[in-house]
């Protein structure tokens, strides 16, 4: 055979292997590969959206949960998950007091932070099945059977708890812990702090400290709740002490009532006062009812996100208001 004809023959079984089924269509090599293009969705206008960062947060403050309330600053479940379905319909979204106090609020453009806090640590607010999930009619269980309707809406809360928390169920913390739920501190005994002296002030609060630890090591504690909003003598010792050989700290004091608390970003805003707003429809004037309606009938004076937790955006006419050592990511308009 002629060398030029083998060559021909050589080319052609080349040929065929390339094509598709060897069936005359030559298979084409395929592109070469592309960086994606960057996202271009970016957040809504600031002034779209009336964002005001600013703007005044709703901490309610929530204590037991159960069908025949047996003190004024209790709700039924049917009442408790009313005002959740509120919130959600006029746009609020939970977050926790940890989450607050990083300044740093991360929510949809347009809504509204607002602070879940429950004192007392009872089990109306949680209690566990055999089986370790929430009682249907506790107050998580609400919460989070209100989460599985509502995805948007988180199922988070900060708890102000004793000593023996939730029945004394082991379980109790740890649960709260690993579903994404704050722990405060709010004393081992919940005594009036301000009839103890000074050493026994840091004890309780020490003791209530290593008790929750003890419970869920590793769990950060960054505030307190003050028991019956009474403070003790020496007010620094709600913020900081030791007893024992044992120190503690916390970057918030939670009070008792009875109005919104000011942004985190605002000048006004003093960590060791933060107000909290009673839950509830009742006789007694400032409760969430009172505030929500207000919030409602003034828009402009809750806090509204811009979808942006880096950069802090506000109406130009407050920029007085906005703490100093937040003018780097201030976004007047």
């Amino acid at each position: 055979m002629k060398a030029w004809a083998m060559l021909r023959m050589v080319t052609a079984a080349l040929l065929c292997a390339t094509a598709t089924a060897c069936g005359g269509t030559t298979a084409t090599a395929p592109p070469p590969a592309t960086t994606p293009p960057a996202p271009t969705s970016r957040p809504p206008d600031p002034a779209a959206v009336a964002a005001n960062e600013l703007g005044q947060i709703p901490i309610l403050m929530y204590h037991r949960i159960e069908p025949e309330p047996s003190g004024e600053y209790d709700q039924t479940p049917a009442k408790f998950t009313a005002e959740l379905d509120r919130l959600y319909t006029e746009n609020y979204r939970p977050i926790t007091i940890a989450q607050y106090l990083t300044g740093g609020i991360d929510l949809p453009a347009g809504t509204h932070p607002v602070v879940l806090t429950f004192d007392d640590s009872t089990r109306t607010q949680l209690a566990l099945t055999d089986s370790g999930d929430p009682t249907p009619d506790c107050a998580v269980g609400l919460l989070e059977q209100f989460h599985s309707r509502h995805p948007d809406f988180a199922a988070t809360a900060t708890f102000y708890v004793n000593n023996d928390p939730f029945g004394d169920d082991p379980r109790a913390l740890p649960w709260l812990v690993r579903h994404g739920y704050d722990i405060g501190a709010h004393t081992a005994t919940h005594p009036n702090l301000g009839r103890l002296n000074a050493t026994d002030v840091q004890r309780e609060l020490v003791q209530n400290v290593r008790a929750i630890t003890a419970a869920a090591p590793g769990t950060p504690i960054r505030s307190m709740a003050l028991p019956l909003g009474v403070y003790p003598a020496d007010h620094a010792l709600a913020t900081s002490g030791s007893w024992d050989g044992t120190p503690y700290t916390f970057e918030a004091v939670l009070l008792v009532g009875a109005n919104p608390a000011p942004s985190p970003a605002a000048s006004t805003m003093d960590p060791t006062a933060l107000p909290r707003i009673r839950s509830g429809r009742s006789t007694v004037p400032f409760d969430s009812t009172y505030w929500l309606d207000y919030f409602a009938a003034n828009p402009a004076a809750r806090y509204t996100s811009d979808g942006d937790p880096g950069h802090l955006s506000f109406p130009r006419a407050q920029a007085d208001q906005l703490a100093s050592r937040w003018s780097a990511t201030a976004q007047p308009y």
